[in-house]
């Protein structure tokens, strides 16, 4: 049952994934924290955890490339 449930709470999750552009870091930290998760006996906790935090680095390196191109530009 639970096996049903975390496999039921990552595809709810990654069905509000708009845009492939929004998922970038997504899947990736997803897997990672579902693993971690699940190690320590929270795996949907850790997928959605590690969905989280892939976003945040996506989306810092996406801003970094922007500024890095702006000022390249100047």
């Amino acid at each position: 049952m639970s096996r049903f449930l975390t496999v039921t709470a990552l595809a709810l999750a990654l069905a509000g994934i708009g845009t492939a552009a929004d998922a970038k870091g997504c899947l990736k930290g997803a897997l990672v924290g579902g693993l971690a998760g699940h190690a320590a006996g929270h795996g949907v906790i850790g997928a959605a955890g590690g969905c989280m935090v892939g976003r945040h680095y996506a989306n810092k390196k996406a801003r970094a490339q922007q500024q890095g191109q702006q000022q390249g530009a100047r």
